[in-house]
C-alpha cells in the first residue's frame, strides 16, 4: 500500500510540537507544584448571586451590527507603566510570567479552563473578552460613548478578560452561550456566571435563547 505523506505548514508543525511539549512539561510541573497554572479574574459571583443577576437581566431582540467596529472598542490600553491591558491578564492569569523591560511576557505558563490546555508561549494565548465587543454592540453598547466602551474592553474589575488557547478564542468569535460554549463542559458553569456578571453590571440585555442557555449551565454550579 502507498501512503502519502501528509504536509503540515510550519505553523500546524509549531503547534503540534507545542502540544507535545506543553503535555510533557504539564506532566513534570503537575508532578513538582501539584497543579497547573491556573485563569482566574476577578469578580466572579456565587451561583446565588449569578442567579439573581440573571433574572435582573432584560430579554430583547437581537440588535442590528449596523456601523459596528472593533475601533469603537480601543483596546489594549496602558494599564501601568509600560504594560497594557493584555499583558496585565497575561501576568495575572499565568505562573511564573516574566516579562521583559517593555512588559512583554517572555516565559511563563497559562493554563486555559475553556479547553484544559497549558500552554509555555505567550503567542499561543488569546486575551478573550467573555462577552465579546460584538455581542456587548449587540445588545447596547451601540449607544454608549466610545469612552464606556473602552473601559468595556479593557475591563480589569469584573470577570471579562480571560487568557485562553487562541484557536478556541477564535472558534468562539462573536458567540453568545446559546451556539457556543468552552468545550471543558467542567468550566460551563462558571462561564455562565462570568457572562451573567458582565451583562448585568454593565446594562447588557440578552435574548431569550441566551437567557436559557446560561440557566441550563448555571443549573450545574454546586455553589
Amino acid at each position: 500500500m502507498l501512503i502519502t505523506p501528509v504536509t503540515l505548514t510550519p505553523r500546524a508543525w509549531r503547534r503540534a510540537a507545542a502540544i507535545t511539549v506543553a503535555a510533557l512539561a504539564g506532566a513534570v510541573l503537575a508532578a513538582v507544584n501539584g497543579q497547573p497554572a491556573s485563569a482566574t479574574p476577578p469578580g466572579i459571583p456565587s451561583q446565588a448571586t449569578a442567579q439573581s443577576q440573571l433574572n435582573a437581566l432584560t430579554v430583547a431582540a437581537q440588535g442590528s451590527m449596523s456601523g459596528y467596529s472593533r475601533d469603537l472598542f480601543p483596546h489594549w490600553i496602558t494599564i501601568t507603566g509600560t504594560c497594557n491591558t493584555r499583558e496585565q491578564v497575561l501576568k495575572r492569569d499565568g505562573t511564573s510570567v516574566v516579562v521583559s523591560s517593555s512588559c512583554a511576557a517572555t516565559s511563563g505558563r497559562w493554563y486555559s479552563p475553556y479547553d484544559g490546555a497549558t500552554w509555555y508561549a505567550a503567542s499561543d494565548v488569546d486575551i478573550d473578552h467573555v462577552v465579546p465587543l460584538a455581542e456587548a454592540w449587540r445588545s447596547g453598547a451601540n449607544s454608549w460613548t466610545t469612552s464606556r466602551r473602552q473601559s468595556f474592553a479593557n475591563d480589569l474589575t469584573r470577570p471579562q478578560l480571560i487568557a485562553v488557547t487562541d484557536n478556541v478564542n477564535q472558534a468562539k468569535g462573536d458567540q453568545d452561550p446559546s451556539t457556543w460554549q468552552p468545550p471543558l463542559t467542567s468550566y460551563r458553569c462558571t462561564y455562565s456566571k462570568m457572562w451573567i456578571t458582565v451583562k448585568y453590571n454593565w446594562g447588557l440585555t440578552l435574548q431569550s435563547s441566551e437567557k436559557s442557555a446560561l440557566q441550563s449551565m448555571l443549573n450545574t454550579c454546586a455553589s
